[in-house]
């Protein structure tokens, strides 16, 4: 199955090919625009696919701001996260918490929450809670491991072999919102195809005869392509 950057490359042939048989001046600049555009989704999400690599090579997160204080409670508020195919991984990095009693160091999982309490570390309680996850854990198979200075939470996914791009819902719908107005995850082909679809609908009888054998052309290619290997 193809990716979408595979997609993109296609579309960004056609245009191509479109943008060599055209002589006039508004169909060029329009897809000269397109092709701007799909040149940039595809550096978009190739820099995506290899940030998204870079994490999921990171064991342990690259800071750690120190936590916030209220009273006699520390709020933990910084942490850093990557997943494998079956758990999502939370390192929270506490000087000395290694050297607590086990039983100072509770975790509780629900399918879509848990929370952190340490007791009792360097005088002081730390405690972190984080609800609305993306997906739901088994509460079963999650666990907490005590490391040196780190307490490593292993939330264990109900759905293995998925990728959560998010650790909670919040984060999710905060991220979305900066996103550019366009739909990234639209099929790929849709804008070029509106593009095209505008062309022709616009153009004269050359111009369709040129748009028609570009598009045969450019599908006889890709047939051919895909059955060579």
């Amino acid at each position: 199955m193809a990716s979408a950057v595979d997609e993109l490359q296609k579309d960004l042939e056609e245009v191509k090919a479109l943008l060599e048989k055209t002589t006039r001046k508004r169909i060029h600049d329009a897809l000269t625009a397109e092709k701007s555009k799909i040149e940039t989704e595809i550096k978009n999400k190739v820099q995506q696919k290899s940030q998204s690599k870079a994490e999921l090579d990171n064991e342990k997160p690259a800071a750690v701001v120190a936590p916030i204080t209220t009273g006699n409670t520390v709020k933990i508020s910084n942490y850093g996260w990557d997943q494998s195919d079956k758990f999502v991984k939370i390192y929270i990095t506490l000087p000395g918490v290694h050297h607590v009693p086990t039983e100072s160091v509770q975790m509780h999982f629900t399918e879509r929450s848990f929370d952190l309490l340490v007791k009792n570390l360097n005088g002081k309680n730390y405690s972190m809670i984080v609800n609305n996850l993306l997906k739901p854990i088994s509460v079963e198979g999650s666990s907490k491991k005590v490391k040196t200075d780190t307490v490593l939470i292993l939330c264990r996914k109900k759905a293995e072999n998925t990728r959560w791009d998010y650790l909670t819902q919040v984060e999710k719908e905060c991220k979305e919102k900066e996103k550019p107005s366009y739909d990234t995850e639209a099929d790929p082909s849709e804008g070029l195809m509106n593009v095209l679809k505008k062309i022709y609908e616009d153009g004269d009888d050359d111009m369709k005869r040129t748009i028609n054998k570009a598009w045969v052309e450019s599908r006889e290619k890709q047939a051919k392509g895909d059955t060579e290997f």
